[in-house]
Order: structure tokens, then C-alpha cells, then sequence
């Protein structure tokens, strides 16, 4: 079935496994999968499927298929977490929310996943060497949006583009690695903006760049990186969509573009909360609210993936210092990330919607007391101790247990 702009939604939320005494990674993805459904592999649970990632210590639970709405989708995932933990209660382990793991060691902890597509995950270890954050201490939120053809998928990555370099500003929620608090908001999108870095061309400078046509993404974008890639894979496991690693990918093997720069939060009422804020302002985007998309869609790449370096950094309180830019969402004058998303939410969900009815609860905390990164410090605090960040992080647990938004004045 076709699907056009915004008549469907695919989301993706990954979870680290982890002791329910010591919150240590605990590698037993294909025990639990075998647990739930007697298999090692994906296991389908009514509206969402749960499936494996490239380490042992990492669970996936996405939507089966495109969801028509987003409102169900928070109750949807708080149920299969539930299952997920009472699965895991055999196993002492629990489902670990966040980023990034605080104390993760990739060195020594890594696992790769041993059974059906390890072929795949053994080509990207020999050449990229999986032992770092970058690759097996990422948990992030994926939002898939569909397109119908060439038209929509133009209009669709356009819009993208130019929210991409924003999106740490709602999402941050990775300011600790090894074990002490981290210089940026998002430590996560750091290493994730280097994890290819021995073929650069996988990962780009994170920003796509301005290509509109399936034919034109495959010949600038995806056969450099397979003609980059082929030396080291010569039985061409890489040869797909997959490997490009860019924090916003156009999937034609399914007409959607997957979302990648944001952190899992701390509950899916907080991860969908801002999913449905992005939605809301590409389609104001592709409608032309502020400006004429055909206006904004040749952006270079450079200032894009500029401004993203400095939001990964301070998040929303990054200054935003391009004009144009904030011309495209109605905006003028000096602000902050985190004033553009007010702006846009204020906008796009005014008081009184049923969108801020639905999305409201989650939105006034991330927009009203910072994204999660930054209740995660007020929490910590300056130079938190090991005991006090396992605390917080326990915290953490329980809010994903019980579908609550973090609040750090309560730890």
C-alpha cells in the first residue's frame, strides 16, 4: 500500500538491557526474544514487533508497520515495556531508558549479535571496530515518515533538513559516559557524528546534503559511500541503504525517511511527545506556513551541520545565529533552540487543541524544565559520585516502569 505524506508514522525505541541490581549491561537480547516469542529473532506482540540490534545488550521495540496516529502509540509502547520487564524479571534485568549507558565500558562490554544477520554486524566490526560508544553505547528514537514518490520525497527531505540541526534541542539526554558528566548536552550525537569516521563518506557531515530525486540520492549520496565501503567488504555485506549512517536517511526500499538524532528518553509519552512536535512543524514546512519550501530547499549543508555541532553541545540553550534559518519557522531576531521549539509549539499546539491535550503533559515539562540532558545535571550536579549517578539512573528505570517524565527536583 502507497502511502503519502503523513498517513503513517514509524517509530523505533531502543533500550539497553541491564541488571536490575547494579544496572550493568546485561547481553541477553536473544534470551529474552527466545522468552517472548521461541526464537532469536523478532518477535511480533500485536502492534509492535521486538527485534535484535547489532550488540547483545540492546532491545528494539518499533511499531509493526506504519501507525496511522501517533495518540495510541504511547499506551502501545508502555505495554510492551511492561512485558518487556516481566520477561526480564527471570533474568534479575530490567529495560534501561536514556541515550547512553553511564557507566558502559565498549571496550569489554561489547557483544555483537551472534545469529541470523551477523554477517552484516561482523563486516561493520572488522572495518569500523564496534568497541566504542559510537557503536554499541547508542539508544536512540527513530522516526519514519513515508513518501509517495519523487515529489513527496523532495518536499518531505527538505523540510527535514532543516529541522535536523535542532532536534538536540528537544531531545538531549546523554550527559553522562564512563562513569562522569560529559562537556555536551548530547554526548551521544557526538560519537555518533564520528563512528564512521574511517569512511567519512558513510556518515557525511550528519546533515544530508540538498537532493531531491531517488536516482540523484543513489548517485551522490549512497554510491560514493558503497564505492568508499568496497575495499574493505568485498563480498559487498554493505551494499544497502543501511550504510548510510547520515542523522536523516531516505529508506526507498520501504518510501520512508528515518529520523536518527534523537536520544531515547526517559518514557514513550516523553519520546512520542516529540515526535509529534517534529511532525507538526515539517508538515507547517511543506505547507509553506512561513516561507516557500522551494525558497528554503537548496540550504547548504555547511551552516546546517554547524549550528547541529553547537546544539548537540548546549541543547536548548544553543544561540541560533542564522537568519535565514529562522526565517524558515517565522522567526526573527536572536534566540535560543530551545525558544524556536516554544515558538513552534505555541504555534502549532495552541492551548486549547486537541493537540496540546495530547501532546501538553510531556511537551510543558521538556520545553518548561529543559530537555532531559539538563534535568539529568540539575540532578547530578556538579561532580556527582558514582552511587549518585546510579541513583539517578535508577530513577530513570522507574520512570520507564511507570510511563512518568523524569523531575529532578524529586531525586
Amino acid at each position: 500500500m502507497t502511502l503519502h505524506l503523513f498517513q503513517g508514522f514509524g517509530i523505533e525505541l531502543e533500550y539497553m538491557i541491564v541488571s536490575r541490581e547494579t544496572l550493568a549491561a546485561m547481553p541477553i537480547c536473544d534470551e529474552l526474544l527466545m522468552d517472548a516469542g521461541g526464537q532469536y529473532g523478532d518477535f511480533e506482540n500485536g502492534d509492535a514487533d521486538w527485534s535484535n540490534e547489532l550488540v547483545l545488550h540492546v532491545l528494539e521495540i518499533k511499531t509493526a508497520g506504519p501507525a496511522p496516529t501517533l495518540e495510541p502509540l504511547p499506551a502501545m509502547f508502555a505495554g510492551q515495556i511492561k512485558k518487556a520487564n516481566r520477561l526480564l524479571m527471570r533474568h534479575n534485568a530490567r529495560l534501561l531508558p536514556g541515550g547512553m549507558h553511564p557507566f558502559f565500558d565498549p571496550a569489554s562490554q561489547t557483544h555483537l549479535w551472534p545469529h541470523d544477520y551477523n554477517v552484516v554486524y561482523e563486516t561493520y566490526n572488522r572495518i569500523f571496530d564496534c568497541r566504542g560508544h559510537g557503536w554499541s553505547n547508542l539508544q536512540s528514537t527513530h522516526l519514519n515518515l513515508p513518501f509517495a514518490d519523487d515529489a513527496e520525497f523532495a518536499r518531505l527531505h527538505a523540510a527535514v533538513r532543516l529541522v535536523l540541526p535542532l532536534l538536540p534541542a528537544l531531545s538531549a539526554a546523554s550527559p553522562v559516559a564512563e562513569g562522569r558528566l560529559q562537556a555536551e548536552a548530547d554526548f551521544r550525537l557526538k560519537c555518533y557524528a564520528t563512528n564512521s569516521s574511517r569512511i567519512p563518506s558513510a556518515t557525511g557531515k550528519v546533515i544530508p546534503e540538498p537532493v531531491y530525486s531517488k536516482d540523484a540520492y543513489y548517485r551522490e549520496i549512497l554510491q560514493p559511500i558503497w564505492d568508499d565501503t568496497a575495499p574493505f567488504d568485498p563480498d559487498g555485506n554493505l551494499q544497502g541503504e543501511y550504510a548510510n549512517a547520515r542523522g536523516a536517511i531516505a529508506r526507498f526500499d520501504r518510501m520512508a525517511v528515518e529520523i536518527r538524532l534523537l536520544d531515547n528518553q526517559e518514557c514513550p509519552a516523553a519520546d512520542v511527545a516529540i515526535c509529534a512536535l517534529i511532525v507538526e512543524t515539517l508538515k507547517a514546512l511543506i505547507a509553506g506556513r512561513w516561507q516557500p519550501l522551494e525558497r528554503l530547499s537548496a540550504f547548504p549543508v555547511d551552516p546546517l551541520a554547524a549550528l547541529f555541532r553547537q546544539v548537540l553541545a548546549t541543547a536548548e540553550q544553543t544561540p541560533v545565529d542564522l537568519p535565514e534559518l529562522m526565517a524558515a519557522f517565522g522567526l526573527s531576531g536572536k534566540v535560543t533552540a530551545g525558544e524556536v521549539w516554544r515558538s513552534l509549539y505555541e504555534q502549532l499546539m495552541p492551548a486549547g487543541s486537541a493537540l496540546r491535550a495530547a501532546w501538553g503533559p510531556a511537551l510543558d515539562v521538556i520545553l518548561g524544565k529543559g530537555t532531559l540532558s539538563t534535568r539529568l545535571r540539575r540532578a547530578l550536579g556538579a561532580t556527582p559520585a558514582r552511587e549518585r549517578i546510579t541513583q539517578v539512573w535508577r530513577g530513570l528505570a522507574h520512570c520507564l516502569s511507570h510511563g512518568k517524565l523524569f523531575d529532578d527536583a524529586a531525586l
